[in-house]
């Protein structure tokens, strides 16, 4: 009686829930074959003929380690990403911190084309999938820099919110949804009409924290740069020494479609 190597049954896979027969009854069913017909032990355990010539078969090949489950992997892929590739996708994660779209690059770079979603699936089953997992602790993560305005108008943040655009007066929320204000807003809003959107441009000095907001009717780029070319600090408040750059101002000029002066 042959067995099968070892390693052939060490990838063992659990068996479905709905299974007729477990390692067990499989032991049972040899034994009870053993002195009375297939066929016969087939029809009182429930199962078909074909199922249990398999099982009996198996055990006078392989013994009792042919009861076993077997994986339904493949013996032999092909097409499997090599070993070396793997250490290297592993390497470069755990030492560089590349994403799985840089490593795929790299190794593009030096001759072996892979897809970037087959890099994904080798990083997940080294544990390596996110960010965190390389360094849980935090202890090789980038600081986190100052950013520090030198002068007025160094640094500036400008910033566009979409909201709506409320009515005059105030909207229901103010008044009310029984108010009279709010009944015109739903017979226009029944009529037709829309109130549409307005778009708060605001803008942030890096030093001195000064903020403005201007509603504008749109953000499109030539808006937002005549916006922040309007309210710059030198053409805003110039008696608080604010030196935006020459660059800037041609920039937002060019941009904002005026011609210099």
């Amino acid at each position: 009686m042959s067995r099968l190597p070892s390693s052939d049954f060490e990838r063992t896979t659990s068996a479905p829930r709905d299974a007729p027969l477990s390692v067990e009854g499989r032991r049972r069913l040899v034994k009870r074959c053993q002195t009375r017909p297939i066929a016969h032990v087939a029809a009182e355990m429930g199962i078909s003929r074909s199922c249990a010539s398999k099982w009996v078969n198996r055990w006078r090949l392989h013994g009792d380690a042919g009861l076993q489950d077997r994986p339904s992997s493949p013996h032999r892929s092909p097409n499997a990403t090599p070993a070396w590739v793997i250490e290297q996708i592993e390497s470069w994660r755990r030492e560089h911190k590349w994403s799985a779209q840089r490593i795929t690059d790299e190794l593009v770079s030096i001759g072996f084309v892979i897809d970037r979603r087959t890099v994904s699936r080798h990083l997940t089953r080294l544990g390596l999938g996110k960010r965190r997992f390389i360094d849980p602790g935090g202890e090789n993560n980038r600081k986190p820099g100052k950013i520090t305005a030198r002068w007025p108008g160094h640094m500036v943040h400008l910033d566009v919110k979409k909201v709506g655009r409320i009515p005059d007066g105030g909207g229901w929320r103010i008044h009310g949804r029984d108010s009279d204000q709010a009944k015109v807003a739903s017979r226009a809003k029944s009529a037709g009409a829309k109130r549409g959107y307005v778009y708060l441009h605001s803008v942030v000095d890096g030093f001195s924290r000064l903020a403005y907001t201007e509603p504008l009717g749109d953000e499109k780029g030539a808006t937002a740069a005549a916006f922040l070319l309007r309210r710059t600090p030198e053409g805003a408040a110039p008696s608080r020494g604010c030196r935006p750059s020459f660059c800037l101002v041609k920039a937002l000029e060019a941009v904002a479609g005026i011609e210099p002066a």
